[in-house]
């Protein structure tokens, strides 16, 4: 896929601007002076660390030049073939090539520095955008690509960019989920509000916040509380794991709306009692997780998403995790990938350790447990294009994704050895990465 846009503008949340200014303070030779440098220091690195607690990113005035009135607009259901065919056409050949190289040349050399700095390097997600993953799912008629609905496009694209690096691609793909969502949900006047924003030169950083920090924790019964108020909503509640939380200027959030259950709505960063805190996990580093903190965030009636349907909820939550199961898939190829050059080339008693049983077994049993993976989950997601009950098809791809996916990933380690448990190699990053599926909700959405 040819590039789309040139991203001219850098945004800087206010978590940066802070780090920044401490960081010029601290190499100050008028601290040296005044014996201050030691304390500026340590405030320095525990702010790095433990991150601050801080207003939304300063946000875009996010509005339409007129009111829209009328129907808002859908992608088509793809054509039914009648049979299920894995044959990507030559258009979603020529996009995951792209995405695929994108993701081997970018995403896999800036992992490893991403994990560490718990943030994707500068430039890398501009770069990211002009491959113009937003602009698959928005129809022609609002300024997209999309003809149709691109739910295994989508599939496929996530795939690709997570076989360069799991954090990264759910950094990457953050903003689609909420341009999806729009599209899918969003009424004439919504989507005349944000979806120009994600079809523009400047692509908004957005997250579809579900999860929240609580045993067990069922995206069904939020703990966020959302209640009716004279103007529109007040929300209060806080969700966890939320990528580019810093940075991000528009927010879908799960909410359990007073007497209907839970339902989504928008929420821009700018609004007055959005926070932010630094919430960084065992995976996923790279994606730059933050805690969205809601403080009796009033937001008008056109906020809420979908008119609060209980099916369009329950549809959120299965097209974010049929996602999951996409990430983990390429995920999971990239640990075989990784081990199969590996067990061949490695040496111990004067042959390669791939002769021996036990090692050629388990890296058959990783590639296995991969297609039964691969092929549940793009199963799910042609249903799903295709506007069929996709909820037992997803439901057996997040399973397996959760399951073999972690177990793929500690294949991957044990076979590397000593090598698969330290930073040198990228295994063990998958490895925590890959745990991540079973447990997080939101985020990306196909």
């Amino acid at each position: 896929m040819a590039a789309l846009r040139e991203n001219s503008g850098r945004k800087r949340d206010v978590m940066g601007l802070g780090l920044a200014a401490l960081s010029r303070l601290a190499g100050s030779r008028t601290l040296e002076r005044s014996g201050l440098r030691e304390p500026v220091q340590n405030l320095v690195s525990a702010a790095t660390r433990n991150g601050f607690k801080v207003a939304g990113a300063a946000s875009r005035t996010f509005s339409s030049s007129r009111k829209r009135g009328g129907d808002a607009t859908r992608p088509a259901p793809a054509e039914d073939k009648g049979l299920f065919d894995l044959t990507p056409s030559e258009d979603q050949q020529m996009i995951v090539e792209t995405v695929s190289e994108f993701a081997a040349e970018q995403l896999r050399p800036a992992a490893g520095e991403a994990d560490e700095k718990l943030s994707p390097p500068d430039g890398l997600l501009t770069r990211a955008a002009e491959l113009g993953v937003t602009l698959i799912s928005i129809p022609e008629e609002l300024g997209g690509a999309g003809a149709e609905r691109s739910v295994v496009t989508n599939a496929l694209v996530a795939e690709a960019l997570a076989h360069g690096d799991l954090g990264l691609a759910v950094a990457v793909l953050a903003p689609s989920a909420v341009s999806n969502a729009l599209v899918l949900w969003g009424d004439a006047q919504q989507q005349a509000d944000y979806l120009p924003e994600f079809v523009g030169e400047n692509v908004p950083a957005a997250a579809l916040a579900l999860l929240e920090s609580k045993p067990l924790f069922d995206p069904f019964k939020p703990a966020t509380k959302a209640r009716r108020t004279p103007g529109g909503y007040q929300l209060d509640g806080v969700k966890s794991l939320v990528p580019r939380a810093g940075q991000a200027e528009l927010f879908v959030v799960s909410a359990d709306l007073e007497g209907r259950g839970p339902a989504l709505f928008l929420v821009e960063s700018s609004t007055k009692g959005v926070s932010i805190e630094a919430d960084p996990a065992m995976g996923l580093r790279g994606a730059a997780t933050g805690k969205l903190h809601l403080e009796k965030v009033s937001l008008p009636a056109g906020a809420l998403l979908g008119g609060g349907s209980p099916d369009v909820f329950t549809e959120a939550v299965r097209l974010s995790r049929l996602g999951w199961a996409a990430l983990a898939t390429g995920t999971a190829k990239a640990v075989l990938d990784y081990v199969i050059p590996y067990v061949n080339e490695r040496t111990a008693f004067g042959e390669p350790i791939s002769h021996r049983q036990a090692v050629a077994f388990s890296v058959a049993d990783i590639a296995i447990e991969l297609e039964g993976m691969r092929l549940v989950m793009l199963r799910a997601a042609a249903r799903a294009e295709q506007g069929k009950p996709f909820a037992r098809e997803v439901a057996l791809a997040r399973k397996l994704a959760a399951d073999k996916g972690m177990r793929i990933g500690s294949a991957g380690v044990q076979l590397l050895g000593g090598h698969g448990f330290v930073k040198e190699h990228p295994v063990e990053r998958w490895y925590r990465d890959l745990r991540a599926i079973g447990v997080l909700e939101g985020v990306v959405l196909l």
